[in-house]
């Protein structure tokens, strides 16, 4: 093992270890923790655009997906059922307004960047709460299949990659790496599956599986799309939160895709 690997699995480990009690314990602690990964995540984006996260855009944008990961009408009864999805509309609309009083130097193409930060990690931090409100079950199915991905990626990509994928985005991905992710991620799902029937969400056996090998391939797509990001803004991490792996977005990019992609297929 070298010692780049070994770092990824003790930081991995250690941050495992932080993530897993929230996530076991759901609620308003879960809630408020994954609200607090939006608010750190939209934080990098601004970052990496040169955008102070102190500044009244980022802190606009950082508010904006921290009220659209939140289920606010849980817990503001005054709110609509879809309280955050409205709450979220306020705040772009007040970050829309920063361009009036800025207009020379700050216009409607900049401010759409923190717009479409907050957009992007927001509804995939929301679809986690929302998978997490329905079932435990769930939750750790579809982490299973992300976690299943990435590593299995790594691992046959390492030993057998011979093609890439897409060099000019992600240098070190190949085809065959794409495929020993999508493999193992199906691996996972069956071992699953055995256990949990629940986990079908009424589809068949098969069909579920070809399901997982949709996720597994938007987990990889997530991947790519934050290399593009970060390719373009020439930095090889969003932070440097947890050693050997990145920041908040390094380690959340395929669940921020995946998860939307669950709901869009009924799963919670």
């Amino acid at each position: 093992m070298t010692k780049d690997l070994q770092k990824r699995v003790v930081f991995g480990g250690i941050a495992l270890a932080i993530f897993l009690p929230f996530l076991l314990s759901g609620g308003l602690v879960f809630q408020l923790f994954v609200g607090l990964l939006a608010i750190i995540g939209t934080a990098e984006l601004i970052k990496m655009h040169r955008l102070a996260p102190s500044s009244i855009e980022g802190i606009l944008a950082m508010l904006a997906s921290l009220v659209l990961t939140l289920p606010l009408e849980n817990y503001l009864t005054f709110l609509p059922t879809d309280g955050n999805y409205t709450a979220y509309t306020i705040v772009v609309l007040l970050l829309l307004g920063t361009t009036v009083f800025n207009l020379s130097k700050y216009n409607y193409s900049d401010v759409v960047f923190p717009i479409a930060s907050s957009f992007y990690v927001g509804i995939g931090f929301h679809h986690l709460i929302l998978a997490r409100m329905d079932s435990l079950s769930k939750v750790l199915f579809a982490i299973g299949i992300v976690w299943a991905t990435d590593i299995g990626a790594y691992l046959v990509g390492m030993r057998f990659g011979r093609r890439k994928l897409l060099p000019k985005v992600s240098p070190n991905k190949t085809v065959e790496g794409f495929l020993g992710g999508i493999v193992s991620a199906v691996v996972v799902a069956v071992i699953f599956m055995l256990f949990n029937k629940s986990l079908y969400a009424g589809y068949p056996f098969w069909g579920m599986l070809l399901l997982v090998v949709i996720f597994s391939i938007f987990v990889q797509f997530g991947d790519l799309v934050e290399s593009a990001i970060k390719r373009h803004f020439g930095v090889k991490d969003s932070g440097r939160l947890i050693p050997g792996h990145g920041g908040i977005l390094d380690r959340f990019d395929g669940m921020i895709f995946v998860f939307p992609i669950m709901h869009f297929f009924g799963l919670f």
